[in-house]
């Protein structure tokens, strides 16, 4: 199947503001070459500018419009080495860099208030940075249980003063921009550190989960030109929320909401939302990506997104429409082997096996036999009924093709159904969607999973894990 991963880091700059930017770089070392103005954007550095370094080492990056809020880098010519810093309301900026060895200790950076508090934390983490290192490298070389002790409490006591710098960072200028980056980063304390019991867990994670985005804002721009934010939002929707589609909904929409005032934080979310979905890991999950189609694409509301990009989430969503698990399956009227008009809703059955294949895939002529010893070993005596739909790639007449496998594997217990061409013209003509969209068919086999109601249960998984799910509704 085609991966389709090309939404959450496509953006457009904006603010018109006539006063633009200037960031002056001065780095006496270099003579030429060309610099880059870069900014964080998840875990890629995007360049938003370059300059050329004259023979006296200065590079001037230049705008007319003002540059959104963040942390940015500036990558010096060669680019092995860089500097960042940070970008706010102030925006006519000199950085000097006397000893290119020495990035962190020489850099001078004027015109920025944002900058001061910014450097002043540099410096502190990397003296912090360099002492733990030291206590770390001491603990693995102790030879003996006090040694180990001894440079435990020291590296623990380190970890507590930096913790404690970046505290009263946010205690002392709330309204910085170190301290909403700082927010941003910051991880919530459990409230038990080593549970006992189960509901100590469930007290720990609901904890956790309820204060993980405390003191984030998600009205605040700057937050996701840093390289903290994206793996935290990935984390969250990833390994924190239960995979579950109603509550990732509920939980996107309030988000999103949050976020309408801050443009650029809001293309950021929805683009990575919308890629996340549009192919999700877990089944039933599509569901979100259908939301977000129904509730923001298909609304208007991401018009930053081409008519390419547009075009291919329209065609996905109208492709997952129908087939929705715990939805009802789309009855699809066909014709078996001997030409008599059937449907999936004339089958009755406690589950039924949709199996969507060709006889020339290669794939097919394995797990379809594969299907049929499953459904002989012990789905038959549990009314398990197979309706397997031929799917022909369109490269000529598989019809005898198709009987011969029938016969050859001996799978006359099953439903046998296909659709002659003039069915399927038929259908176009009438603007009516064919099995294909229906149930998402971009590959074969395909196989579903529906309920005695003909609601769909699962879809898409090999025969060992439906094996194991219909193992697992019989026991219960």
């Amino acid at each position: 199947m085609k991966k389709y991963i090309f939404f959450y880091m496509l953006f457009v700059t904006t603010g018109a503001f006539a006063q633009g930017y200037q960031v002056t770089l001065q780095i006496p070392q270099y003579k030429h070459g060309i610099a880059y103005l870069t900014y964080y954007m998840g875990a890629n550095l995007n360049i938003a500018d370059s300059a050329a370094v004259s023979n006296a080492g200065t590079a001037v990056f230049k705008g007319t419009q003002k540059l959104p809020g963040g942390i940015y880098v500036v990558v010096f010519p060669g680019k092995r080495q860089k500097t960042d810093f940070l970008i706010d309301k102030e925006q006519k900026i000199n950085i000097k860099v006397a000893d290119t060895n020495n990035i962190t200790g020489t850099a001078v950076i004027t015109g920025s208030s944002a900058n001061n508090l910014y450097l002043q934390y540099q410096k502190f983490v990397a003296q912090k940075a360099a002492l733990l290192e030291t206590e770390r490298r001491a603990y693995a070389a102790s030879r003996n249980k006090p040694d180990s002790l001894f440079h435990e409490r020291n590296y623990n006591q380190l970890n507590k003063d930096l913790n404690a710098y970046r505290e009263n960072l946010i205690k002392t200028q709330p309204t910085s921009m170190m301290a909403a980056l700082l927010k941003a980063m910051k991880e919530p304390q459990l409230p038990q550190a080593n549970p006992v019991t189960k509901e100590d867990t469930l007290a720990n994670y609901y904890y956790y989960k309820g204060h993980y985005w405390d003191g984030v804002s998600f009205m605040d721009d700057r937050i996701i030109r840093s390289p903290f934010f994206l793996p935290r939002f990935e984390r969250y929707y990833r390994e924190i929320l239960p995979q579950i589609a109603d509550t990732i909904i509920k939980d996107i929409d309030y988000k999103l909401l949050l976020a309408r005032n801050s443009p650029e934080l809001y293309k950021f979310m929805l683009n990575w939302l919308t890629d996340e979905y549009i192919n999700p890991k877990y089944m039933g999950l599509d569901a979100v990506f259908v939301h977000l189609f129904n509730k923001y694409h298909s609304k208007g509301l991401t018009k930053w997104l081409n008519e390419k990009q547009m075009e291919s989430i329209n065609r996905r969503a109208y492709m997952l429409m129908a087939n929705l698990v715990g939805e009802k399956a789309a009855n699809l009227e066909m014709l078996t082997t001997e030409d008599k008009p059937t449907s999936l809703y004339d089958l009755n059955a406690a589950y039924t096996v949709v199996a969507f294949w060709d006889p020339n895939c290669g794939h097919c002529k394995e797990e379809i036999p594969r299907l049929d010893s499953f459904y002989r070993a012990g789905w038959k005596s549990h009314n398990v009924k197979i309706f397997a739909v031929l799917t022909p790639d369109d490269k000529g007449n598989v019809i005898p093709e198709w009987q011969k496998f029938i016969k050859e594997k001996n799978l006359q217990e099953w439903t046998h159904v296909y659709k002659t061409k003039e069915m399927e013209e038929a259908d176009y003509k009438a603007q009516k969607p064919g099995y294909r969209q229906l149930y998402d068919i971009t590959m074969t086999p395909t196989i579903y999973l529906l309920d005695k109601t003909k609601n769909i249960i699962a879809k898409k998984l090999t025969l060992q894990q439906l094996d194991e799910l219909l193992q697992v509704k019989w026991k219960n």
